[in-house]
């Protein structure tokens, strides 16, 4: 009885790491190429606002964090940095500037939803028709399936 309970304990523990590494990895594995960094600077070209993305916020830690300066253009919103890899990103536009999740989920429903990160190292997503960026002041990445902060940066 012993033995199948210190098997049964030891296989549940291999199974939970390949659980967790398959949540983790699989977004690297399955993600289509980044934009180059070429097409990224010139895109940030007709930047109206940029800020940056900063591991040091509040929410962030080590497996969920972005860096790198964000651009936003009348169109679109370019990301030209790192993102945590993770599945099921989102990129919202925001009132006010928001350090973790506990500040956006009261907010969540007054936010606008842009787009869908697919890749970790940059990213340039096309504004929704109607979406005014003078609307709002922060850009925020946010994991949609676990309801986890990424990062922010505010941009006016």
């Amino acid at each position: 009885m012993r033995r199948f309970i210190v098997l049964l304990f030891s296989h549940g523990i291999v199974l939970a790491i390949g659980v967790a590494l398959g949540i983790y990895l699989l977004p690297i594995l399955t993600a289509p190429d980044s934009p180059d960094t070429a097409m990224l600077e010139q895109k940030a070209q007709s930047a109206l606002y940029s800020a940056d993305f900063i591991r040091e916020l509040k929410g962030s830690d080590f497996l969920h964090w972005g860096e790198g300066k964000v651009s936003i253009t009348p169109t679109q919103i370019v990301h030209a940095g790192s993102l945590s890899p993770g599945p099921d990103y989102k990129v919202y536009l925001v009132k006010t500037f928001i350090e973790d999740e506990d500040q956006f989920l009261p907010l969540k429903s007054e936010s606008v939803i842009i787009g869908d990160v697919k890749t970790f190292s940059g990213f340039v997503l096309d504004l929704p028709d109607g979406v005014n960026v003078e609307d709002y002041t922060t850009v925020l990445v946010w994991c949609e399936t676990f309801g986890e902060f990424i990062t922010a940066a505010k941009y006016r």
